[in-house]
């Protein structure tokens, strides 16, 4: 069995209802529950959540499937306060043990103290800007990717705790022009491709054996 661990990091928060996520999230959930072979544990951040059992979450999983918007080019304060609170708890519980270094080597092998070793995670995010302006020349990203820009750190985050990438999914302009029902179907493509490939699902299978 493949342990998929779920975090919706939409929040609702002023004028958003979190609704896009949430939407997303629960795809994503009914995705795997409706496949043999697959076992599911969820989060929303935005419901009361023990640090304790976030902790067990992660270091039961497989894969960690993020969902999160982007609130002025970061993680929305919600978010980023359940993996402060979450990764601060799995300090030698689970997560990471150390920033990696030695005393007798304080300047390298920064970020090779994490646990979680084995294990993959994706992540999905929505944007109110259009995809163009990461890909077209003088718009407002310059040409930088989501992933090698605003989620840069995001990724080192992951790396930092030991878990390998599986290439995410981008979903763009869904203030203004949001359609919920491509969304849904880009999504379940990606997944497909991502996880029921024979491959990639055996080593997902053996990842955390």
């Amino acid at each position: 069995m493949t342990k998929i661990f779920i975090i919706n990091g939409g929040q609702k928060f002023g004028h958003s209802g979190g609704r896009f996520n949430e939407t997303i999230a629960n795809a994503t959930a009914d995705f795997f529950s409706s496949q043999d072979g697959f076992e599911v544990k969820t989060t929303n951040i935005n419901h009361d959540y023990d640090p304790k059992g976030e902790v067990e979450k992660y270091v039961w999983a497989d894969v960690v499937i993020y969902h999160t918007p982007i609130w002025w080019f970061q993680l929305p304060h919600g978010f980023k306060k359940y993996i402060d609170v979450v990764f601060t708890e799995g300090h030698k519980k689970g997560i990471y043990v150390s920033d990696g270094r030695k005393a007798d080597n304080p300047t390298r092998n920064y970020g090779t103290g994490g646990m979680l070793h084995g294990r993959k995670y994706m992540v999905t995010s929505s944007w109110n800007a259009p995809k163009e302006a990461f890909t077209l020349p003088e718009e407002f990203f310059m040409e930088t990717s989501v992933d090698d820009g605003v989620l840069f750190g995001f990724h080192r985050m992951n790396a930092f705790t030991g878990m390998q990438r599986i290439d995410g999914i981008h979903f763009h302009d869904v203030e203004k022009n949001a359609d919920i029902n491509s969304a849904l179907q880009q999504h379940e493509e990606h997944l497909t491709r991502n996880f029921l490939n024979t491959e990639v699902y055996e080593h997902l299978s053996d990842s955390n054996s």
